[in-house]
């Protein structure tokens, strides 16, 4: 963790422009935005743009609960960075570098009070592992 900020990262074997529309496209979004297979995302909005707002329903399956995961993006360099406020204000930027077939994403993010910092980055790491499962797939 590093200035406060909690990172996750993966390889992904897909070429830049298949893996930017599958992190940035509602359709694409809601097949892969959750930590496991007890939630899912039925419901995903993005404006894709500086002052645009994005916001990605996440729920429990059994419909115990479920949260908005929202944000306005604060910068946006296609196929290359995005950065973002959240809701409650903390900020997030994720890096996509393409090599060829393969692109690394590296996400870093202020953590939120509620949960230890070792939970948060698991669950980020088990949504980002779900992108490159449903992108490789895909």
């Amino acid at each position: 963790m590093e200035n406060n900020k909690i990172t996750v990262a993966c390889t992904i074997d897909a070429p830049i422009a298949k893996v930017w529309e599958c992190w940035t496209m509602p359709e694409h979004i809601m097949q892969w935005c959750f930590a496991n297979e007890e939630w899912h995302a039925p419901r995903a909005e993005n404006d894709l743009k500086v002052g645009g707002k994005f916001n990605t329903y996440m729920a429990a399956k059994d419909g115990s609960m479920g949260f908005d995961f929202w944000g306005v993006y604060d910068e946006l360099r296609n196929h290359e960075y995005i950065a973002y406020t959240l809701g409650d204000n903390r900020k997030v930027s994720i890096s996509f570098t393409g090599n060829g077939n393969t692109t690394e994403v590296i996400e870093n993010f202020e953590p939120e009070q509620m949960n230890p910092a070792e939970m948060q980055q698991a669950g980020w790491q088990a949504i980002l592992n779900n992108f490159k499962k449903y992108t490789e797939g895909k």
